[in-house]
């Protein structure tokens, strides 16, 4: 099969890691089965796979990729939950089992013609989703939907600032809380890519670091250190900062003073159930909201897309597609 793959590591220029070639059928072992994949999506996740972090050079060669839809074993439209771990040892969620992992981690991952997960790791693809769209929802989309529905505490017409107008995860979490009922606010250095939020759903869009009209019920959080400040002063009192990455940098002042006076909550979100991931497609296929998609690209045309995502121009997600 053809596969695309992290063949080695390179911190500053991770593209250089990158292999596109035939690789070996995937073994499936006891209790998975293997998907043909027809569309799989890109996430930075992928990038810093590259770079070395969260995995060891001694697991290189691995097929990168975390998202994919396509026909499993038994021509059934599925998408694939990458969150490989037992319900049973995270009490009833397998993103808290200790031992979990993401496809691509530890397991060969999905930009490839062929993916083995196990057999739990699959869901209906809905009908109403295109491949390319429902390649978009296992990562990004499901990570907004958790952090929405399940972690921020948010009620009907509260307000909600999502930090880092573009990224896979804000774009979803904005046309998510106009679904789900929410105000949306929205922060990004690029004033297109304000706009384009704007366009997408958003109440208002501001330039990063901007005094907001007034304080919000709860925060978005993908940056990380360029916007920690703002997200914690943006807070109403008892208000939550939801947290699922740091890509500018994982140690900015923590402003206790402020956590505790104002008695603010941190909480982090990896990644989703695979019940989230079932509601999350269905919430598309009933409500109409679709994934932003940036652009597409054949599976063999795999750098030209790595390419993108590295410039950071993108926005919305960037799709990869298998027709063979």
């Amino acid at each position: 099969m053809f596969a695309v793959t992290a063949d080695r590591i390179d911190t500053d220029n991770p593209l250089e890691g990158l292999g596109l070639g035939d690789r070996s059928d995937p073994q499936q072992p006891e209790g998975w089965t293997t998907v043909r994949v027809r569309a799989a999506a890109l996430n930075h996740h992928d990038l810093w796979t590259l770079r070395g972090v969260g995995i060891s050079p001694e697991r290189l060669p691995i097929v990168l990729g975390c998202d994919a839809a396509g026909i499993d074993a038994d021509g059934r439209e599925v998408i694939v939950h990458a969150v490989i771990g037992d319900p049973a040892r995270g009490r009833g969620d397998e993103t808290l089992d200790p031992k979990r992992t993401l496809l691509s981690e530890a397991h060969d991952g999905t930009l490839a013609e062929l993916v083995a997960v196990p057999a739990r790791n699959v869901v209906p693809k809905p009908p109403e989703l295109s491949w390319v769209e429902a390649a978009c929802l296992p990562t990004a989309w499901l990570t907004a939907y958790r952090m929405l529905f399940t972690k921020s505490g948010l009620a009907d017409g509260d307000t909600v600032l999502v930090q880092g107008a573009g990224g896979g995860v804000a774009t979803a979490a904005i046309a998510l809380a106009k679904a789900g009922g929410f105000r949306v606010w929205v922060t990004g250095r690029d004033e297109a890519k304000r706009d384009r939020a704007v366009k997408l759903g958003a109440d208002a869009a501001f330039e990063p670091g901007a005094r907001l009209p007034e304080r919000v019920d709860a925060v978005i959080e993908t940056v990380g250190a360029a916007t920690w400040s703002h997200s914690l002063k943006s807070l109403r009192p008892g208000g939550r900062v939801v947290v699922c990455g740091a890509t500018s940098g994982a140690n900015p002042p923590a402003d206790l003073n402020r956590v505790f006076f104002l008695q603010l909550e941190v909480v982090g979100s990896t990644m989703g159930t695979l019940a989230e991931l079932e509601a999350v497609a269905a919430l598309c296929a009933s409500s109409g909201i679709r994934p932003l998609v940036d652009s597409t690209f054949g599976l063999r045309e795999a750098r030209r897309a790595f390419e993108r995502l590295e410039s950071g121009e993108s926005f919305g997600k960037i799709v990869l597609t298998n027709d063979t």
